[in-house]
């Protein structure tokens, strides 16, 4: 799935998965850091969609008011 696709729900599902993997112990040090390296990405996807959200419902609150 491209990023820029992703959806807020599945971009947490991804990030929940890497860390129980990460709190597993069990992926070799190249592993860990390829899903820490994701799980960053995937955080600021996260980030980014959250705030796009909180944007969008403070324009509409505005226009209401």
């Amino acid at each position: 799935m491209a990023d820029e696709n992703i959806t807020f729900e599945d971009a947490v599902k991804e990030l929940e998965m890497i860390v129980r993997k990460l709190e597993t112990g069990q992926l070799s040090l190249e592993d860990a850091v390829k899903s820490f390296e994701r799980g960053t990405q995937l955080k600021k996807i996260c980030s980014e969609k959250l705030k796009d959200a909180q944007l969008k419902i403070e324009v509409l609150t505005e226009k209401v008011a």
